[in-house]
């Protein structure tokens, strides 16, 4: 018997009770979704692909310059020996004029030809012997160290031409120039320098033409590996924005199952225990009003509050047990639900729990689903089916688990947009229906006016 049946409502619902959350969204997952992540992605292949292709100008351009170089060295050790050795009399040496007209001639003929622009032959005291600029013939200059070290070693050198020397100053209108020296020999065998100008542009004209000859293939392999990319790119970008979303969902999910849950909690605790203490409070205040003018207090009030203490009590630990049943881990999915029923009975439910189709063992995680199916189910019962009777019914087999709450109440109409959405208490039964979503399962709603209702969930068994 409730002493005092007192409601407190404002505006915004049940006093005590707090508002539902604003729904809460993290937004598109990614700043301007699939094709802002991907058109980055192209981007910084381009830059990528503009990076080793200019990386490989270079280097090919330096391959290229040794290449050349190596090509101008093989020249000109030709012409050096084929050519100009055996016209090296000690004629030359001295500067008879027969001696250097039949050298020039052969140079003329058979030496200077496209980029080889010049020709002298150094004795080792820096006199130049011949050339074919005269008009530094029988000049004496300086030899540098290296050309020194290629009369004493034997090697062929070669390096850019200083343009700014004395001796050099009849090859500027050329340009840039590459110098390649080695030793020759007289035919009495007196040590030469002899000294080729090749246009440095054969250089640079050879490290272009081994550039050109592979970029194409080099380039268009990196191109065609950025397009096929591309289409990694754009999936691999689609399923991360999918489970961001997924994400998104599961915690809307979870917060509104949290929500529901506190705001169910809230109604129950403010409809029921709290007025009933309410009551119990007002009663015994009175009570001692009494007692202090001089008149005994009502033993049957006193023996009645103290009833409504006791189901107080029983109410609080009924509360204890929706919100997690302390033997569900323990003891099993059975003895969770035992419990849960006693909750339908105090509340003039005739209850009935079949668990004999529960024969592979449930997990944790299946267990837990499935007394939060239970427990919503029941409540809606309790709360809207105005029924008699209620089954509780848990099953196990081809790998998924089934538990089916059956009420003969009232039912209702659940045609139309859905069950979760039309069965009263939806809400609840929303945020159940994302819970078993999450695992895999399906959540049914059976129902017809007059006909009572079916709330039937399947899950996966791990």
């Amino acid at each position: 018997m409730r002493l005092s049946p007192d409601r407190e409502v404002n505006a915004g619902g049940r006093k005590g009770i707090p508002p539902a959350p604003a729904r809460v969204s993290a937004g598109p997952a990614g700043r301007g979704g699939v094709a802002w992540q991907v058109g980055q992605f192209a981007l910084a292949g381009l830059v990528a692909v503009l990076i080793v292709g200019l990386g490989m100008a270079v280097a090919s351009r330096r391959v290229g310059e040794r290449q050349a170089i190596a090509d101008v060295r093989v020249t000109t050790l030709s012409k050096a020996k084929g050519v100009v050795e055996p016209l090296l009399t000690d004629g030359v040496v001295a500067g008879d004029p027969e001696a250097l007209a039949a050298l020039s001639a052969a140079v003329a003929r058979d030496v200077l030809s496209g980029s080889l622009v010049r020709v002298k032959i150094w004795a080792p005291d820096g006199r130049v012997v011949f050339s074919d600029e005269p008009r530094i013939v029988g000049s004496v200059y300086e030899l540098g160290p290296d050309e020194q070290d290629a009369l004493r070693t034997g090697r062929i050198d070669a390096e850019g031409s200083d343009l700014s020397k004395p001796e050099n100053r009849f090859e500027r209108p050329f340009g840039e120039l590459l110098e390649v020296y080695l030793p020759v020999r007289t035919t009495g065998g007196q040590p030469l320098l002899f000294e080729a100008y090749y246009r440095f542009d054969i250089v640079a004209t050879n490290g272009s033409k081994l550039w050109r000859s592979f970029a194409p293939i080099a380039l268009g392999a990196l191109v065609m590996l950025e397009v096929v990319q591309i289409p990694l790119a754009w999936s691999l970008a689609r399923r991360l924005r999918l489970r961001l979303r997924e994400r998104e969902g599961l915690l809307q999910r979870a917060l509104e199952a949290s929500e529901v849950e506190r705001r169910q909690i809230a109604s129950d605790l403010h409809d029921g225990v709290v007025q009933d203490l309410a009551g119990v409070a007002y009663a015994l205040s009175a009570s001692a009003r009494s007692a202090t003018n001089g008149t005994a207090g009502d033993p049957a009030v006193l023996e009645e509050s103290a009833e409504v203490v006791r189901d107080s009590i029983r109410a609080l630990r009924s509360l204890v047990v929706d919100i997690y049943p302390p033997d569900l881990a323990d003891e099993g999915l059975e003895s969770a639900l035992t419990d849960l029923l006693a909750r339908a009975d105090d509340e003039g439910l005739r209850p009935t729990l079949d668990v004999a189709g529960m024969r592979d063992p449930v997990p944790d995680a299946v267990s837990a689903l499935l007394y939060r199916a239970a427990q919503e189910g029941l409540r809606n019962v309790l709360s809207h089916a105005r029924a008699a009777t209620v089954l509780v019914r848990v099953e196990t087999a081809g790998g998924r688990a089934t538990l089916e709450v059956v009420d003969d109440g009232d039912g209702f109409d659940a045609d139309g947009a859905g069950a979760a959405s039309a069965a009263p208490g939806h809400v609840g039964l929303k945020a159940l229906a994302g819970l078993v979503a999450d695992a895999g399962g399906v959540l049914h709603v059976r129902s017809a006016p007059g006909s009572g209702t079916t709330l039937r969930v399947e899950v996966p068994l791990p």
